[in-house]
């Protein structure tokens, strides 16, 4: 029997997340196979409403053997053609549906560097981000059931809750919170392992409704620079790069990390080293989704959790 929660969000992501127009073209990219039937449906929506839908498979376990040798001048080659393809979209729908989320790592710091610096950043910030209109997604399959501590059954159900909720609906709710974040002046913080104070003066806050990123739902600003002072203590794990860290705490002064610890001190404080910017926060935001109450271990759902905040160090 099919399954109607599959079509309600593919008519969700075209018609409301990225409003897809007749003659547009638009890549829907999926990495791991067990995104395709959800593809499927987006190309077969795309088509009824005029629009024309391209589509690239990425294997994660084919992207690490291709990296764990590979050059700067292959990464750049690499990069190249999927840029070139990029430009000709006017939209992209991304589906995350890998069934190991740490098939990346081993994958040396210097190789990782490279890709980001010649195939993420050129690819999807500059001209992704930058030129199409896209809405990026995860996918319900087994591995993310396990990770959340559901049964796939249970997760899909939780899943299509909070992916095909009324984003419309939500969007106009947000504006009470929109209006008091950009009245406000001074932020104080403080929790268990937490004294934090900083200043949004003059930074408008912006509302995130499911028009970027599914499952959506937080309301976002970001702090003077040199304003932060004080230390948090994170209480939810996040990964980067397909290390997963845990009990992260940063401690500033006049906007900049001058101590961070974790489970992974070492290759924390490697990322926060990145470059000038890496140790500054580029966001403040606080979720507000009504059907995400606990983390799973994923960033994309866990920083819209109702009643929390997220503090992101710019990446």
């Amino acid at each position: 029997m099919k399954d109607i929660r599959y079509e309600e969000l593919a008519n969700r992501l075209l018609t409301y997340s990225i409003k897809i127009q007749k003659g547009e073209n638009i890549l829907i990219e999926i990495i791991g196979e067990q995104g395709i039937p959800l593809a499927k449906e987006l190309i077969k929506k795309a088509e009824e409403l005029g629009a024309r839908p391209y589509f690239n498979i990425i294997n994660y376990e084919v992207l690490r053997e291709f990296l764990k040798n590979a050059d700067e001048e292959q990464i750049k080659m690499y990069a190249k053609h999927d840029k070139a393809r990029m430009e000709d979209m006017d939209a992209y729908i991304g589906i995350r549906a890998t069934e190991n989320d740490a098939e990346l790592n081993g994958i040396s710091k210097e190789v990782m560097e490279l890709y980001n610096k010649y195939y993420t950043i050129p690819v999807h910030f500059e001209q992704r981000v930058k030129h199409t209109k896209w809405c990026i997604l995860r996918y319900p399959n087994k591995s993310m059931a396990q990770k959340s501590k559901m049964s796939t059954e249970e997760f899909e159900g939780f899943f299509f809750r909070v992916c095909n909720l009324d984003y419309e609906k939500m969007s106009k709710a947000m504006g009470k919170l929109k209006e008091l974040m950009n009245k406000t002046h001074k932020v104080h913080i403080i929790g268990k392992g937490t004294d934090l104070s900083f200043s949004i003066k003059g930074i408008p806050a912006e509302k995130y409704a499911g028009t970027f990123n599914i499952p959506d739902g937080e309301v976002a600003t970001a702090p003077v620079k040199n304003s932060v002072n004080g230390y948090i203590t994170y209480n939810t794990e996040t990964n980067y790069n397909g290390i997963v860290f845990h009990n992260i705490r940063f401690e500033f002064e006049n906007g900049k990390i001058i101590k961070a610890t974790a489970d992974k001190e070492k290759e924390l404080n490697e990322i926060l080293d990145t470059d000038e910017g890496a140790r500054y926060i580029g966001e403040f935001a606080i979720g507000i989704n009504p059907y995400i109450e606990k983390p799973i271990g994923d960033t994309l759902f866990d920083e819209k959790i109702k009643g929390s905040f997220h503090f992101t160090p710019r990446r």
